[in-house]
């Protein structure tokens, strides 16, 4: 057996619920569980078999809802035989779903508007000589996408297609990552380029963009200037900010927080929202959580920064969650230190009260929690009633997990139980509420139209219009040794 849930058969696509290990590069990923492998061999076992029933072969079965169907059904199987002491959620899915496609869509389909406000994808040169030296994404299954240079498992074709044609995403930003500008595999020019490539494949826009703000990283005033030369340049959404860089990244105590707070640390966080209120893009979307062992990516800090500039929204990537941490329960005085209670604790403290004006994102968290029922319950729960089912929003942290098509089917057909709404005060799962995260809530804070319209294309037709841009040929990565052990100096290896 082959990790990812996949197979050493050539012929298989692996399983359409896929298990891992995976990781953002942000954490160590834990290795399966006991009730993660069982699902994994009797979800094996009952795809083999429903494929001969339907009379599809494995392969195809695999890709079809029904395969997704019978992985749900077996992975809940094995939590209904572990029956702790009671599951606080759970698939919806018939059971006849497994070999009935129509079954199955009732519950894996869905006509809502997909907005995913958080994807990425790295864009270095591919340099088939280099291909047998280390490479920061051989830790991740979607560097055995078939392609001849692991490299290209994480371009922007890819990024395209698993979006856009593998997944039931409508609309999806391009978010920064925690790399310092030069030299970066997705700078504001490359998340552009993206941008333009996927209007004119599809039509109409299906990718917005973020600009990365690094206000504690060299000269602040400098940090600013960029703001706004990337406002002026770029059709800027929102900012991305990373309160731990680079204390995480091999520069210990160089961090910063959005309240000012922290009489030790740069005092930039205000200067850095005033600049933003000011260009007229009042949307933080900032890291927390995640956090590679820096206490700074804890998200104490959005609330008090909410208070002070109401009119700005700050969207908390991940949540705050800590995949390092203890798993996630219900929300306590014990345990309001920890996790995604701190903010909880934080939105309390400063009197933020749901719907207003901070929000949680889910991206890697969804991914991390969706296999186990009790959790994922306690995760949703504590969101929707705290910071409110309107200001929830859909993110997957992909490309980093292949396709987000598995955790939409899985967020669409899960429930949270009875017994837990009852004893935690937690909202059901309606559809209505679950059409504001997959779209409708980013939207708003986006102002965006939910367009629901599919967007098709082929690798040809990419291919055209990548051609149709005026372009030189260079690389963006470092070109000599002395820059790559600069860069690996720089960011301790990630991403190297």
């Amino acid at each position: 057996m082959t990790p990812f849930g996949g197979s050493d058969r050539t012929d298989d696509p692996g399983l359409p619920i896929k298990f891992g290990p995976c990781s953002n590069g942000e954490y160590i990923p834990a290795p399966l569980t006991t009730v993660e492998r069982e699902a994994i061999t009797r979800a094996r076992r009952a795809c083999d078999e429903n494929a001969r029933r339907v009379g599809m072969s494995r392969p195809d079965f695999l890709r079809s809802v029904c395969g997704a169907a019978t992985t749900l059904l077996s992975l809940q199987s094995v939590w209904l035989d572990v029956g702790r002491p009671a599951l606080g959620g759970f698939w919806d899915v018939p059971a006849d779903g497994a070999l009935d496609p129509d079954a199955a869509r009732t519950t894996l389909a869905g006509k809502q508007f997909v907005f995913d406000v958080q994807g990425h994808h790295l864009e270095y040169p591919l340099m088939p000589k280099d291909r047998h030296k280390p490479f920061f994404g051989s830790v991740f299954p979607q560097v055995n996408c078939g392609k001849d240079d692991p490299h290209a498992c994480f371009s922007r074709e890819v990024f395209l297609e698993d979006f856009f044609l593998r997944s039931d995403t409508n609309l999806v930003t391009l978010s920064a990552l925690p790399i310092a500008p030069k030299g970066s595999p997705l700078s504001a020019a490359i998340m552009d380029e993206t941008r333009q490539t996927a209007e004119l494949a599809c039509g109409w826009e299906t990718v917005l963009l973020h600009a990365q703000v690094l206000p504690n990283y060299g000269p602040l005033k400098a940090n600013l200037d960029e703001m706004e030369r990337n406002a002026r340049r770029y059709p800027i959404k929102a900012w991305k900010v990373f309160t731990h860089f680079p204390d995480a990244f091999g520069d210990p105590g160089n961090a910063w927080r959005l309240d000012d707070a922290d009489a030790h640390l740069a005092k930039v966080g205000h200067a850095f929202i005033e600049k933003a209120r000011k260009l007229g893009i009042k949307t933080i979307c900032a890291h927390k959580g995640f956090g590679a062992g820096s206490r700074y990516a804890s998200p104490e800090d959005v609330p008090a920064a909410a208070r002070d500039f109401p009119d700005v929204n700050f969207i908390v990537y991940h949540s705050g969650f800590e995949r390092t941490g203890p798993r996630e329960g219900s929300y306590t005085k014990r345990t309001a230190h920890v996790g995604i209670n701190r903010l909880i604790t934080a939105m309390r403290k400063h009197r933020i009260r749901p719907n207003q004006n901070v929000y949680a994102e889910l991206g890697s968290t969804w991914w991390t929690i969706m296999r186990d029922p009790t959790q994922a319950a306690h995760v949703l729960g504590k969101l929707l009633r705290y910071v409110g089912e309107n200001n929830v929003l859909w993110g997957t942290d992909c490309i980093f997990y292949g396709s987000p098509q598995d955790q939409i089917q899985a967020f669409r057909t899960f429930q949270i139980s009875r017994e837990f709404q009852e004893r935690y005060h937690y909202p059901a799962l309606t559809p209505t509420i679950k059409a504001k995260i997959l779209g409708l809530n980013g939207a708003r804070v986006y102002n965006v139209k939910p367009n629901t319209v599919k967007c098709h294309f082929t690798r040809r037709e990419l291919e055209e219009v990548q051609l149709s841009f005026p372009f030189r040929h260079q690389t963006y990565g470092p070109r000599n040794e002395h820059e790559v052990k600069l860069l690996h100096a720089h960011h301790r290896g990630w991403p190297g």
